[in-house]
């Protein structure tokens, strides 16, 4: 059997082929780079037309939380707008529930509300409202079933609301999807584009490590001696004869 030598010619035909491969990502991380600082930062935050979701509580007496119906123990009570109806946000064991607190009935987050939420973050004509089980790739930040409310906007903007609380949680548009799409070759996070520490851009990354430390193996091992005889050339002194 055969020894395996470490030699300098081993150590180039491994630098070469991992350089090629890895060159490929490198060509990515800079076409990536250069696409996302090149796209507008303002439409890629996805917020939509910039129209405010808060409003202030109007004056008044609320409803009593204590007098609304003992049917299962609260865990939680939290008294917010939704437009400019003040509701209470109700949790138990059950989930959550939303009750007007002005009048204690109880309030059902369907489609039309849905609809009125988004049209809080954006003016344009609402072209669908669906209901998603879970978080897609758009709204992969949020937990929990919600509302898509889709606009017939430039930007092809889609609004996510939670599905029992109407809140809004985030305006996604064509732009943030160009850049999510850049992100994901620039991360590596090919499945989720969230994680900038998996196991793939962890390899990649010692890969570019030791490519770089061969490199520089193989760049002393290209020169020999005669490259750097010019650099013990002196010129040797003209000698001056004084008169006289």
């Amino acid at each position: 059997m055969k020894k395996l030598r470490l030699s300098p010619l081993l150590f180039r035909r491994i630098h070469k082929w991992v350089g090629l491969i890895l060159g490929l990502q490198f060509l990515l991380w800079a076409l990536s780079g250069s696409m996302m600082a090149l796209l507008d930062k303002d439409k890629v935050g996805g917020h939509g037309g910039g129209m405010s979701h808060s409003h202030p509580l109007p004056p008044g007496e609320y409803y009593d939380v204590a007098a609304l119906p003992d049917g299962e123990p609260v865990t939680g009570v939290v008294l917010r707008d939704l437009g400019a109806r003040p509701v209470y946000e109700i949790e138990s064991a059950k989930g959550t529930r939303l009750v007007d607190a002005t009048t204690g009935e109880n309030i059902r987050v369907d489609q039309d509300m849905a609809r009125e939420v988004a049209m809080m973050m954006n003016e344009a004509p609402v072209r669908k409202v669906s209901a998603i089980a879970k978080p897609n790739l758009e709204s992969r930040d949020h937990e929990g079933a919600m509302w898509r409310v889709d606009f017939a906007d430039a930007e092809n903007s889609s609004a996510y609301v939670t599905l029992d609380t109407a809140r809004f949680l985030v305006m996604r548009g064509d732009t943030w999807r160009t850049w999510d799409f850049f992100w994901m070759l620039h991360n590596m996070d090919y499945l989720n584009r969230k994680s900038f520490n998996h196991p793939l851009i962890i390899f990649v990354g010692f890969g570019a490590l030791w490519l770089s430390g061969t490199g520089f193996y193989l760049l002393f091992k290209s020169f020999s001696r005669a490259d750097f005889r010019w650099l013990r050339r002196r010129r040797k002194p003209v000698a001056t004869r004084r008169g006289g």
